[in-house]
């Protein structure tokens, strides 16, 4: 039941290599910085960098007793308010405590003389990571149990209380989808190589027609299957990861971004798709279950606009895309796969423009 695409990412980006020539950093003092401020870190430290991953550079130490992660904002010329790995570490920290699945954070730098720019470093969570949908190894019934899981934790963080958490600050609460329709714009704009009419006519029909916020949460920004560890041997999520795009916003364009799994074309998504999925076969939840698990979750009746949302979610995902496209052009991209972003650019943006009409855009 796995496909070769599928497969390939399992291949591509599992694990760790060396260290790339232009992620490389002073080591030893590193070693040194983390040894004065980290409880019970011993050395010698060894450094392993992630495969996985095309924004923030991610790096394994590997210590004589414990092994821990760091992430970093890469080097050389970066778009505004992208790489925030000090928001990354502000909303982990304070998760943390609540008990809710991330991964123990230990110190944020942002002293850039230690490795070149800023980075924070949090424990290494040892479990499963998987880079398609269709979970190749697992039996249906287990398939079930994991998409439970992820549903499960994901309406658990909508449901967490943020203001007692102190995150009145982290994000301007309303409006959200109007802010994100303007902040992909913009970066997209920075970023582009190529004309796209879609393009185009989305960045003027998608902030005249802005659903009403029914709600605000804390927004994950990119929650899906490979953006979190599962239990080694359990259907349990242990670490949700990447919360560079958290905020705080509408947990529905939150949740409808997770649920373009379902709607994403085959050949538009390296990641795998659940499009045409035989999801009987497959024990995993179709679309209208899957949302209707997140609603009774989330103690919501009903699931207005989404043609709109999918729209706008299609229509962001383009523009983060581009924006790689524009860090492959500017020499600053972290992923050796970052280049074949390019072409899923503008089949995003066709599909955008296909839910616009749906949701009223004229033909």
């Amino acid at each position: 039941m796995a496909d070769a695409a599928t497969d390939d990412r399992q291949e591509k980006f599992s694990g760790t290599k060396e260290v790339s020539e232009s992620h490389r950093f002073d080591e030893k003092k590193l070693e040194a910085y983390l040894a004065e401020r980290i409880d019970g870190f011993q050395t010698p430290m060894d450094v392993r960098q992630f495969k996985g991953g095309q924004s923030n550079p991610t790096y394994k130490l590997i210590t004589p007793n414990r092994n821990y992660v760091l992430r970093r904002k890469p080097p050389g010329k970066l778009l505004p308010s992208a790489h925030a790995v000090d928001r990354e570490y502000r909303i982990i920290a304070a998760l943390h405590p609540t008990g809710f699945p991330v991964a123990k954070p230990y110190l944020l730098c942002e002293d850039e003389s230690i490795i070149g720019t800023m980075f924070y470093v949090m424990d290494c969570v040892e479990g499963r990571i998987y880079w398609g949908p269709m979970l190749p190894d697992q039996t249906p019934k287990q398939r079930g149990q994991i998409y439970d899981a992820m549903n499960e934790t994901f309406a658990r963080l909508h449901n967490i209380d943020w203001e007692k958490l102190g995150l009145q600050d982290y994000g301007k609460p309303g409006n959200y989808v109007g802010r994100q329709v303007s902040r992909w714009t913009k970066q997209y704009k920075a970023s582009e190589t190529e004309h796209i009419p879609e393009m185009e006519k989305l960045i003027e029909w998608l902030p005249a027609h802005l659903p009403s916020d029914a709600r605000d949460s804390i927004v994950h920004g990119d929650y899906r299957l490979d953006n979190m560890i599962l239990h080694p041997t359990e259907p349990k999520v242990i670490a949700v990861l990447d919360w560079e795009l958290c905020t705080i916003g509408d947990p529905m364009a939150d949740f409808t971004y997770h649920l373009m799994q379902w709607q994403m074309p085959g050949g538009v998504s390296s990641g795998g798709s659940l499009l045409d999925a035989d999801f009987k076969a497959l024990g995993i939840p179709d679309k209208d279950t899957y949302t209707a698990m997140y609603c009774k979750r989330t103690h919501r009746d009903s699931t207005p606009n989404m043609d709109y949302y999918a729209a706008y979610n299609f229509f962001r995902l383009a523009g983060i895309l581009q924006g790689i496209v524009g860090r492959v052009r500017d020499g600053t991209a972290n992923s050796a796969h970052a280049a074949q972003n390019a072409s899923g650019v503008r089949p995003l943006a066709e599909r955008a423009w296909e839910y616009a009409k749906r949701a009223g855009a004229p033909g």
